[in-house]
């Protein structure tokens, strides 16, 4: 991108003046129709050191309601967050609906920054693009706009600001290491950034190369492009998504109907002796899961009723409480309802090293959400295919990633349904929600096939525990998370 562009004329000042204006004038009749359409914003601005990436984002601001806005400086990630996958820190910070959030750097510069300290491989670098290409991606599907400035100059010019910053007590600071190795190295930093630029300009949140030279017309070019980014985004708000093929191998499922649950029982014998042995298996593997840094993720959907709880109870007594945490998934709160629905997920995500245990899951999307009407069918459908991502994401991360379907028959609902109601201290398990959900038993049986079908993958499968006896649920799901962590850690 940057060896075919050719730098426009700069506008007189008097033109741009005019324009600027104008333009100032427009971004703020847009921000309530933004807030209006729950439109979220995201603008990301790189490009290289003492390019004005910082003065424009807070010449742009002004135009704002600082209500509907946040600034974030994403420097150097912390050790906290190098223990968390790359995306991480970015996901954390995108908008609600209706609101904007500004990027002073994000996560093209500490790509190129890794790439040009050779802390990342060809290899590695590619699976990175293809990560950052799902992520913008999976942002605009769910109606996110995202725009994405690379603010340019050439070596003379940055060297020229460097030296003017670093004359001043005042303004030195701003000049760091990396910005004066950047313009010692300028051709090398050019090459590489080239062709980030080129491996990630998407159709959807293509990259606008910003002439830098002089400020105003920078502010100008930014001004314009987001007003108009921002004006086909809203008469486009309501178009469907294009949903896209599979292309992560699936292992195949059985339907829940043809999973047989008789036979599957335990004395009380034979599950009190197989608890103990295993739980003291699963206590050393921790121990190793946290020196060797393996993050695991546990996951577990189920009917109301079948034992989710219990099984759950039965794998935490085996873990130090220090490395793992649990999260009961319900409704999401409105500050998590106005992003994007894996956001709350992506948020709670373990340490490298540590358990996290999920009770309810991002299965939700094509569950209850989607049989509720929640969520639009485009969005449902489209939520296979984003979730296999999201797991793919986890997994090249190093994560091991266990997904339990907790199943029972309709009979054995009926019977622990009825046991909650007439028990006093049960009967807090139970809700009216609970018995509309067994109404529609039929129609969530058929969503959940599906859902086992396309999101079965052999990074991430589903493993099914027959709970009609809750002790061979638990036992099982001991002897299948065991079988994993071996699986990887010997």
């Amino acid at each position: 991108m940057l060896k075919n562009w050719n730098t426009a004329e700069i506008p007189s000042k008097e033109e741009i003046k005019s324009r600027l204006d104008k333009s100032r004038n427009r971004l703020y009749e847009l921000q309530m129709k933004i807030k209006e359409h729950k439109l979220p914003v995201l603008v990301l601005f790189e490009g290289w050191g003492a390019s004005g990436k910082g003065s424009t984002i807070g010449k742009v601001i002004k135009n704002i309601d600082p209500r509907f806005f946040k600034v974030a400086t994403m420097s150097a990630p912390t050790e906290e967050e190098l223990r968390k996958p790359f995306l991480y820190r970015y996901m954390k910070q995108i908008p609600e609906s209706g609101k904007f959030t500004f990027l002073d750097s994000g996560w093209m510069d500490e790509t190129v920054h890794n790439r040009l300290q050779d802390n990342l491989s060809d290899e590695d670098y590619d699976k990175r693009i293809d990560s950052i290409k799902r992520f913008e991606r999976q942002l605009t599907d769910n109606g996110y706009l995202v725009v994405k400035f690379f603010m340019h100059i050439d070596r003379e010019e940055q060297e020229k600001r460097i030296q003017k910053l670093l004359k001043e007590k005042d303004t030195k600071w701003r000049v760091s290491s990396f910005d004066k190795w950047q313009n010692e190295h300028y051709k090398k930093c050019y090459k590489v950034f080239d062709r980030y630029l080129n491996d990630t300009n998407l159709p959807t949140s293509p990259w606008y190369l910003i002439d830098s030279k002089d400020s105003k017309w920078a502010e100008l070019q930014v001004l314009e492009i987001l007003v108009s980014g921002i004006e086909v985004a809203l008469q486009n708000s309501a178009h469907s998504v294009p949903i896209l093929q599979n292309i992560f191998p699936l292992v195949k499922m059985p339907k829940l109907a043809d999973v047989p649950l008789e036979g599957k029982e335990l004395t009380d014998e034979e599950y009190k002796k197989e608890l103990d042995e295993l739980q003291d298996k699963l206590k050393d593997l921790h121990n190793r899961l946290y020196r060797k840094r393996v993050p695991v993720i546990i996951t577990y959907e189920g009917w109301d009723a079948a034992g989710k709880g219990g099984n759950i109870k039965r794998i935490t007594e085996a873990l130090d409480p220090r490395g793992f945490e649990v999260h009961p998934i319900a409704s999401p709160e409105p500050h998590e309802k106005a992003r994007h629905y894996l956001w709350r997920f992506w948020t709670r995500l373990p340490k490298d090293g540590h358990i996290a245990i999920f009770d309810r899951t991002w299965y939700g999307r094509v569950m209850v959400e989607r049989l509720e009407g929640f969520c639009s069918e485009n969005d449902w459908k489209r939520a296979y295919n984003e979730m296999n991502e999201f797991e793919k994401e986890l997994s090249d991360w190093g994560a091991i990633i266990i997904k339990f379907w907790v199943q029972i028959d309709k009979d054995t609902q009926l019977q622990r349904f009825t046991d909650r109601q007439n028990n006093p201290e049960k009967r807090w398990k139970i809700t009216d929600e609970d018995w509309r959900n067994r109404e529609k038993w039929d129609l969530y049986e058929e969503a959940i096939d599906e859902m086992l079908q396309k999101t079965s993958t052999t990074y991430a499968p589903w493993h099914i525990l027959e709970s009609v006896d809750k002790k061979y649920a638990r036992i099982k799901a001991l002897k299948i998370i065991i079988k994993e962590l071996e699986k990887v850690l010997n």
